[in-house]
């Protein structure tokens, strides 16, 4: 029996075990909707806005590591999209979103609702489509789900035209995928391999400097084998917190524009960085050309594109980082025993532990004033080290990545390369969906989180246990930082205290619970609050 594009679409999605879509309705994705309709495997959560679904499908992939998956109607549904997309492309985010489309006989005419949703997001996607042919569509969703998820992960639009959703077609589900022009490289040159292994035991001052690709990949158990092993200490990017856990006494935290002093300064001393699934993007190397001036550098990544790109390069190897990082301990076990490294590695490991002593992360404690960085250390406390933290872009989201250690991976998410306010709340949406039995709890700031207040209905109707603390200061206080800093305190357009709502009302006007905290006591019960009726999960907003 023939089914329609519609059906084959969700068979399609069933056979890539996919048990979540985020989403919003439209005209010409109607047969698609209606298909999921009496749909049981498949639940689609109706989110507010189109952005927030492609942020929802976000946070879904990152805390699970699975694709996570976006349906959206054409026209503006289509162009609301393109913030969620370019956010995933540059963090490496696995995404499948399927945009509608105008009939194929109307591509071009300016119908109703059109817009070149392809050529809009080609710079910003791994790769689309726009399925002109409905025998064509299943081969189409496999071939997304595979470029999405493989090699360096990114996101794939499928742009599908009502006619394709309406049409009839024999079903065939194509066992193997065989993209002629696409092959990821997976192991890495044994030369290569070998030669780092020589500088790394030659190294008298090596740091690692890990990023995203370890959690993408996988690796961190294989990352704290190396570093271990070696006596080497590791700063993570942004991106790549928890890849390594931040309590162990080899951590060296955040490294760059917001790091901490010891990461840096142990960056520009040393004698040998090895980079681990990392880009070298600008905010952790400022001025190139005066970045770590005496080290030697080792880059293992996956994408060729990214090696060389910012930085000198000394032995580049490509390749997915938990099969390098595997090859790579055999050469290092082979070279000598661990005494030698410890031996060698003594006096700089001395070095990095008076750094820490004399330059902590620090803040000045104020018992009237409720400071961001205490609520953000109440929050690790409560919870152990074991929530899911959303972030949204500023101030907020530099606190609660230096303030809360991360000790497993997926535990932080947080929009890195594109730095998108809005991105943290809908994440959180996303992540709980993924990980229904843990706590997850978006830290924002009081711009922010009205890029996508919107969502709490979404939050509230779904009955998610999602924690909002919003660190309210009335300020853009990431933008007027910089403008106390670079432009004499001129604080043009950042001050946003006698236009923000209530925000304890607004949680109640979505139906879910708003708390307030003014004085520092009041913070811890807050953050612990709990409702009378267990049986009911609400979101809990804090303010």
């Amino acid at each position: 029996m023939k089914k329609s594009g519609a059906e084959i679409l969700v068979e399609c999605l069933k056979k890539e075990g996919v048990k979540h879509i985020f989403g919003y309705p439209g005209g010409v994705v109607l047969n698609i909707f209606d298909t999921l309709y009496d749909e049981k495997d498949i639940q689609l959560i109706l989110t507010r806005h189109e952005q927030g679904a492609v942020h929802a499908a976000d946070g879904y992939a990152r805390a699970s590591g699975k694709v996570g998956v976006a349906l959206v109607t054409s026209g503006p549904g289509a162009t609301n999209t393109v913030t969620g997309i370019a956010n995933a492309s540059m963090d490496s985010v696995p995404l499948v979103v399927f945009s509608g489309q105008v009939p194929t006989m109307l591509i071009g005419n300016d119908a109703f609702q059109e817009a070149d949703i392809v050529g809009i997001t080609r710079p910003c996607t791994k790769y689309n489509y726009l399925v002109k042919d409905i025998n064509d569509l299943a081969l189409t969703v496999r071939e997304a789900f595979h470029i999405a998820s493989t090699g360096r992960p990114g996101p794939v639009l499928i742009d599908l035209p009502k006619d394709v959703t309406a049409g009839k077609a024999d079903f065939v589900w194509p066992q193997q995928v065989k993209i002629r022009s696409y092959n990821p490289t997976y192991e890495g040159n044994k030369w290569m391999i070998k030669q780092a292994a020589q500088e790394i035991a030659r190294a008298k001052k090596p740091v690692i400097m890990a990023g995203g690709g370890v959690i993408i990949s996988n690796a961190s158990k294989e990352l704290r084998e190396l570093a271990e092993f070696m006596d080497i200490p590791v700063t993570t990017t942004l991106m790549g917190l928890g890849g390594f856990p931040g309590t162990h006494d080899l951590s060296l935290g955040m490294l760059g524009m917001h790091g901490t002093y010891y990461a840096n300064m142990s960056m520009q001393n040393a004698d040998l960085i090895v980079g681990i699934g990392v880009r070298f993007d600008d905010r952790v190397t400022g001025k190139t050309s005066s970045f770590a001036p005496h080290a030697k550098i080792i880059h293992l990544d996956i994408d060729p594109t990214s090696i060389r790109k910012n930085v000198r390069v000394d032995i580049p190897v490509v390749g997915d980082v938990k099969l390098v990082l595997k090859e790579l301990l055999k050469f290092l076990k082979d070279e000598a025993a661990k005494e030698q490294w410890s031996a060698i590695r003594k006096s700089w490991l001395n070095q990095i532990q008076q750094w820490k002593k004399e330059r902590p992360l620090s803040y000045r404690y104020d018992e009237n004033i409720i400071k961001p960085e205490f609520v953000v250390e109440k929050i690790y406390e409560i919870t152990k080290g074991n929530a899911i933290i959303c972030t949204e872009v500023g101030q907020n989201q530099m606190w609660a990545a230096q303030f809360y250690k991360y000790d497993k991976p997926r535990k932080w998410l947080s929009s890195g390369g594109l730095g998108t306010m809005g991105y943290g709340f809908p994440a959180a949406i996303g992540a709980q969906f993924a990980c229904p039995h843990d706590l997850v709890i978006d830290i924002a700031g009081d711009g922010s989180i009205q890029m996508n207040i919107q969502e709490l209905a979404t939050a509230v109707i779904n009955k998610l246990p999602i924690k909002v603390a919003i660190l309210n200061n009335g300020y853009l206080g990431m933008v007027r930082q910089w403008q106390e800093l670079f432009f004499k305190e001129r604080y043009s357009h950042t001050h946003l205290e006698s236009g923000n709502p209530d925000f304890v009302k607004v949680a109640e006007a979505y139906g879910a619970v708003g708390l307030r905290a003014i004085k520092p006591e009041e913070v811890e019960p807050v953050i612990m609050f709990e409702e009378e009726e267990k049986t009911e999960k609400k979101l809990k907003a804090v303010k």
